[in-house]
């Protein structure tokens, strides 16, 4: 068993330069992950992300600085929707999605929000295995995602939190 390393959380800006790595890492790697869907069809439409839509950007680090891991937050009606979870490799199975995924859920409380979602694909079993471990549950597809049929959608009811009044 591997032993838990160190990390820490930092809440960041959307354009901060080890977010910024961190995201396209994510990028190239879902590239590589579903290149055979990308090359036979053209992207489904999605909304894009901008920095004034970004509720929350989390970034872990180790004890020497080194980022290892993203998480973001952006309201989708009523709900922070997760995006762009990402560990890196050297990394996964080492806590840091649960520590990510715990200072998320504790943004979200502050921001007032009743309910996280998130979307995935159906070539990511580990980020799912993460989610349910975690307690997220899995639902249906939801806007803006269904033209992605291959969308693996949870939802996480936070406890404690205070509705969002938009």
């Amino acid at each position: 068993m591997v032993s838990e390393p160190m990390i820490h959380i930092e809440s960041v800006d959307w354009d901060d330069p080890a977010a910024v790595t961190l995201r396209s890492a994510m990028v190239a790697e879902m590239r590589l992950r579903y290149a055979d869907r990308l090359a036979s069809r053209p992207p489904a439409p999605g909304p894009d992300i901008v920095a004034k839509t970004v509720a929350y950007t989390g970034v872990a680090y180790t004890t020497d600085r080194l980022p290892v891991g993203h998480a973001a937050l952006r309201w989708l009606g009523d709900d922070l929707e997760l995006k762009r979870m990402y560990v890196v490799p050297s990394h996964r199975g080492r806590w840091v999605s649960a520590r990510l995924l715990a200072a998320v859920e504790q943004a979200a409380r502050r921001l007032g929000a009743g309910r996280i979602v998130l979307q995935t694909g159906d070539r990511q079993p580990d980020a799912e295995r993460v989610y349910a471990r975690t307690g997220y549950t899995r639902i249906p597809i939801f806007s803006p995602y269904e033209a992605l049929t291959h969308s693996r959608c949870f939802q996480k009811i936070l406890v404690g939190a205070d509705a969002h009044v938009s």
